[in-house]
């Protein structure tokens, strides 16, 4: 791939804290991994959107919504769901189908490998992406080498108080980080994407890969649980931001408190809101990936920005010492972020 698109993967990424020693196998087995949605809100109890709570083994989000509308007898578009969950994973998420003007299906003749539907209710409204309180992850790590039980709490506990760094995980890119290599094809111009949902998954790995070595390179220059001059904060549980000139006393026991965190740019149009230490840092990473920033801003895309702070909530491990350890997290995690991210600072999987 030409020099002038690097593509930087999550592995070349810069830890918050060591990097692990011990190894686990991961995702073995679809009960391996297992996702519980909460939406931010409660349904209705009434409308004309069949609201269905569903747990899904092995099975796209994207394929389901469309399974579901032809099952209704409605266009896709009528389908809503929150968010994307992972495939090789057993996944209990939040759906609506719009029943207006057409017979309301017998959801309890759909038959489809892998599909349950838990809950049914009704909303008035579609549901839309990011309606998410939380995501909660259990975990099964198996087969854990050099690292003991003790080791793997003692890394738990760090993560508690001080958190992880916020990227976006190897689902946003592909297998073998494709949705990248196309990218880069497309800048160039080799190939065109005419299909807006492809364009937009695209677009997204790019920044998102921009956003990753942001995040590194404030990690490699100023350490982890660090903050500077010219940050843009963010409050915590909202995209609500502010940018600071300096770091006092108040703004320092607020970070401590996370009830700010800062943030790193998602790149597109416009100037950049940092200042200071922190402008002088993002301008020499942007300069380093000279070629993918100004392809993202050719594209339309606006300046915006992401928390770099990412603070699992109510994270705890159980373990099983019989032939090999094994260990099963739990934790949840905020709209928008990955479990991998988690993973990646506790143990190489």
């Amino acid at each position: 791939m030409s020099e002038s698109f690097p593509i930087l993967t999550l592995e070349q990424m810069a830890y918050a804290y060591a990097e692990p020693s011990g190894t686990a196998e991961f995702k073995s087995r679809p009960e391996d991994f297992m996702v519980r949605e909460t939406l931010s809100f409660e349904p209705d109890g009434e409308g004309n959107h069949a609201c269905l709570y569903i747990e899904k083994t092995n099975t796209n989000t994207e394929w389901l919504a469309r399974q579901l509308a032809r099952f209704a007898g409605v266009e896709a578009r009528e389908v809503g769901y929150a968010g994307l969950k992972d495939r090789q994973a057993v996944t209990s998420q939040w759906f609506t189908v719009k029943l207006e003007g057409v017979e309301k299906p017998d959801w309890e003749q759909l038959q489809l490998d892998g599909v349950r539907i838990v809950h049914r209710t009704w909303h008035r409204k579609k549901l839309k992406h990011g309606a998410i309180k939380h995501n909660q992850f259990i975990i099964t790590l198996r087969n854990i080498q050099g690292l003991s039980a003790a080791e793997f709490e003692q890394g738990i506990e760090k993560i508690a108080q001080q958190g992880v760094p916020n990227y976006f995980g190897p689902q946003r890119f592909g297998y073998n980080y494709n949705n990248l290599h196309r990218a880069v094809r497309w800048f160039k111009r080799e190939i065109k994407i005419k299909k807006r949902n492809e364009k937009s998954m695209t677009l997204s790995s790019a920044r998102s890969m921009v956003f990753n070595q942001m995040l590194s390179e404030r990690i490699r220059q100023l350490g982890w649980n660090t903050i500077a001059n010219g940050e843009v904060m963010m409050l915590d549980g909202t995209r609500s931001v502010f940018a600071v000139e300096s770091i006092d006393t108040e703004l320092q026991e607020r970070y401590n408190q996370v009830d700010i965190h800062p943030t790193a740019p998602l790149w597109g149009r416009g100037k950049l809101q940092s200042s200071a230490d922190i402008l002088v840092l993002e301008q020499q990473t942007a300069q380093q990936l000279a070629q993918w920033c100004p392809a993202l801003e050719n594209q339309g895309l606006q300046q915006e920005r992401r928390s770099v702070r990412l603070m699992p909530k109510n994270i705890q491990a159980s373990f099983n010492i019989a032939d090999q350890l094994t260990a099963e997290l739990r934790f949840n995690l905020p709209s928008g972020s990955y479990a991998t991210a988690v993973l990646r600072e506790l143990i190489k999987f």
